[in-house]
């Protein structure tokens, strides 16, 4: 519904415009005033897309109106003139301050309700635009920030996010994820998607000014529905709350909004935008953690990532002899030694406690031992997705047979790494992006295709193309996209369903992250 405001210091005309038409059948409702001095204050203090004013009134005239509107407080409200034969003049004048339109007295219908029907047409189209820009700006936005997420930036990332937020303050990396396992067996992948679009919808709207540091869908994991959010230590600050109390409050909101199953990963504090890939990389490591804890609606990594602890027994003996099975490969053993570090637990009575020193030194050192083998890969995150990949139905998530399987899963990643297999395996998957693109193509498939770990061969995609699988199937989607809308005359969805892509919306966005504009203005700027 559109606001107009009808200025006129006669009441009769006032009356009548009033009743001359269905204003509210036409998308309008109506406010009045009866001087241009009483319609600037409320046009100042309430949102107005369209005033009707007379030209002659005592106070402010409607001339006077119209030249504040536009010269002093800079806006673009559309703006109609009423005037009679004899104040012509007055209304050239007023187009020089891009009047809408103008109507004579004694006003008709027909020629109100014309005016009224193009004001609607032309807000439509502004905020049509305006929707548009705003993608493009929040995708250019979202791509420096991942950029930096990943510690790949330079200079001009620094200077973009400069203007937007104090890249020197104190900031955390938020990771809030659905909990699917929770979620029904029968969702499918778009049914996520779209509760995923709810959480980042509440998210926002939680944020407010702080929206732009919300980031939807991060994860490389093709089964973690996540958003992410650059904390900034002024957020709490703002509203007067701790850095626990704020995220309470924000998780709280999200699931009273929602009603969906989520958590949050709270990445280690780090001082300043430079360092905010060490705080994404501790979620990481907070996501596998989260997996041999009891289940909560927040998860700090600086109280949950402990290696030792005064006081505090850890079954070194067994646990190293684990890791030396789990380096050898030998599944047999992995399931002797993940049983005798069980019976020790148990000999030494240990608490919860205990037990999440022991996880947590077991997981250090798998990931160092894996980075010793390839240090440019992110071994946080290849550890995470085996934890997760591991859990099927019946396995208790963190338990006994969860441990095991885990363990002689990343038993085989590591005999993979040592092989080195990335030089054969990504060229064949390449071969295969280019011939099924289009396809629901997913790196769990490929990975059990060229008999691969599937964290593995992410990450070399990372390694060799310095995007993700995802991303990397994505920008290929898009190139053919652009093919596509410069070589025939495809409607947008037709486009985004032959290149793979169900969801419009999510099609248009992600083509203006790789093009920089809309499909529609790419096809009509190239062919220009």
């Amino acid at each position: 519904m559109l606001k107009v405001l009808l200025v006129d210091d006669e009441p009769f005309i006032l009356q009548g415009l009033q009743v001359l038409i269905d204003w509210e059948k036409e998308g309008y409702e109506i406010a009045t005033a009866v001087n241009g001095r009483e319609a600037l204050e409320y046009a100042l203090e309430n949102e107005v897309d369209l005033i009707i004013s007379d030209i002659k009134m005592p106070v402010m005239t409607g001339l006077e109106l119209l030249k504040a509107i536009r010269t002093t407080y800079k806006r673009e409200t559309y703006f109609v003139i009423l005037s009679g034969f004899a104040e012509f003049g007055y209304a050239q004048e007023a187009m020089r301050y891009d009047c809408t339109d103008y109507i004579l007295k004694p006003v008709e219908k027909d020629q109100l309700l014309a005016i009224l029907k193009n004001v609607a047409a032309l807000s439509e189209k502004k905020s049509s635009q305006s929707e548009r820009q705003e993608k493009q700006e929040k995708a250019y936005l979202d791509r420096n920030l991942m950029a930096l997420l990943g510690g790949k930036y330079d200079s001009d990332n620094l200077e973009y996010l400069s203007e937007k937020i104090n890249i020197d303050e104190s900031m955390s990396y938020i990771g809030i994820q659905l909990d699917v396992e929770t979620m029904a067996d029968d969702y499918s992948d778009e049914e996520k998607k779209a509760q995923l679009k709810k959480l980042y919808a509440a998210a926002v709207s939680f944020l407010k000014e702080n929206s732009d540091l919300c980031i939807m869908d991060v994860s490389d994991s093709e089964k973690v529905y996540d958003i992410g959010v650059i904390y900034c230590e002024s957020m709490a600050e703002k509203k007067q709350l701790t850095f626990e109390k704020y995220l309470k409050e924000f998780v709280g909101y999200i699931k009273d909004n929602t009603n969906l199953p989520v958590t949050m990963l709270v990445g280690k504090m780090v001082s300043g935008i430079k360092n905010i890939s060490k705080s994404y990389g501790s979620v990481n490591i907070l996501r596998s953690l989260k997996g041999f804890r009891d289940q909560k609606d927040i998860y700090f990594y600086e109280e949950e990532y402990k290696i030792s602890d005064t006081g505090i027994m850890i079954c070194k003996k067994e646990l190293d002899e684990l890791i030396d099975a789990i380096e050898l490969g030998e599944s047999i053993n992995i399931r002797k030694k993940v049983d005798e570090f069980y019976d020790e637990m148990q000999k030494m009575g240990i608490t919860e406690s205990s037990m999440d020193l022991n996880i947590n030194y077991l997981l250090f050192q798998l990931i160092h031992l894996a980075s010793e083998l390839d240090s440019e890969v992110n071994q946080e995150e290849i550890f995470r997705i085996i934890l997760e990949s591991t859990t099927e139905e019946g396995i208790k998530r963190g338990g006994k047979k969860h441990l095991c399987k885990m363990a002689v899963v990343y038993g085989e990643y590591l005999a993979q790494l040592r092989k080195n297999v990335s030089k054969g395996v990504l060229g064949q998957v390449e071969d295969e992006i280019k011939k099924n693109y289009a396809s629901n193509l997913t790196l769990k498939e490929l990975s059990e295709k060229y008999y691969v770990n599937s964290a593995y061969l992410g990450q070399l995609f990372r390694k060799k193309y310095g995007c993700s699988f995802k991303d990397y199937l994505n920008n290929h989607r898009m190139e053919e996209a652009a093919k596509l809308l410069l070589k025939s005359d495809m409607k947008i969805y037709e486009v985004a369903d032959a290149v793979g892509f169900k969801d419009v919306d999510y099609f248009v966005n992600k083509f203006i992250a790789a093009k920089g504009c809309t499909p529609t203005k790419y096809k009509k700027n190239t062919l220009q």
